[in-house]
């Protein structure tokens, strides 16, 4: 079965119409994790001004500095705390050249419809780049798509940006991972590897750009088979390994470039 990918063919249409649709209630399961936090804002360094590209409801920007959130999804803006918020693309960028001391990026750049353009662009308009992304050549993958949803292999990978492809994009100098913990609060798709019941959520699922998007003909048979696993046993007897570990790495970096 095709899965269709949210990106657009040019402009920001695709992103748009997702976030303005899934974004309502993002906040609520989409809680920042202080762990993850305090990385990204090591990866800012000194910096006292970022732009936030792809910003959604504002997770990760570190409150002691000014930060500028850019979006193209108003709902998103919406929820989001900041005063200085502007919609728009990371494609074109309305700043001037190296206008900030720094531009973040968190689990966005695979929403852009030309992620090297926006890469190209943080690099223009800011002195130092700290992006947050997922590598899909990462092994192992999350036994949710390995067991339940295979079909995402290929939609993941039309749409994620290779870590190699952002690297050289950025020229970037670091490369930071960061392992899962079996509590992360941010409810990305790994995030709940060791809590596989959050899985069955309905309201967790729809803050997940990529289950929020599948077909019911597809999800649907995937999580009850999910259900069906825990309720007889059979999901923690393949996977007891798992739940001794305290975190588990999925393949997500932080990628640092700049100054």
């Amino acid at each position: 079965m095709k899965i269709e990918s949210d990106r657009a063919s040019s402009g920001d249409g695709g992103q748009t119409a997702k976030y303005d649709r899934i974004g309502v209630g993002y906040r609520e399961v989409r809680r920042p994790d202080p762990r993850l936090a305090a990385l990204i804002a090591g990866g800012l360094g000194d910096a006292r001004t970022v732009v936030n590209v792809g910003a959604g409801a504002g997770s990760y920007e570190p409150d002691d500095r000014e930060v500028t959130a850019v979006d193209p999804s108003q709902v998103m803006l919406d929820q989001h705390p900041g005063i200085r918020k502007i919609k728009g693309v990371a494609g074109e960028l309305p700043f001037e050249d190296k206008e900030f001391d720094a531009a973040m990026a968190v689990l966005t750049v695979h929403h852009w419809p030309d992620p090297a353009r926006g890469l190209a662009e943080l690099r223009r308009v800011s002195r130092r780049q700290a992006v947050f992304t997922w590598d899909p050549d990462h092994r192992p993958e999350l036994w949710l798509i390995e067991e339940y949803l295979p079909e995402v292999r290929e939609f993941d990978r039309a749409r994620f940006t290779p870590l190699s492809e952002v690297t050289e994009a950025l020229d970037a100098h670091t490369v930071l991972p960061f392992p899962i913990p079996h509590d992360f609060t941010d409810g990305f798709r790994a995030a709940y590897w060791r809590r596989p019941e959050s899985y069955l959520d309905p309201v967790v699922r729809a803050s997940m750009s990529t289950l929020a998007t599948l077909p019911p003909s597809l999800l649907e048979p995937a999580v009850a088979r999910l259900r069906e696993d825990l309720r007889s046993g059979a999901w923690q007897r393949r996977h007891a390994g798992l739940l001794e570990r305290e975190s588990t790495d999925y393949g997500y970096r932080l990628v640092l470039a700049g100054d």
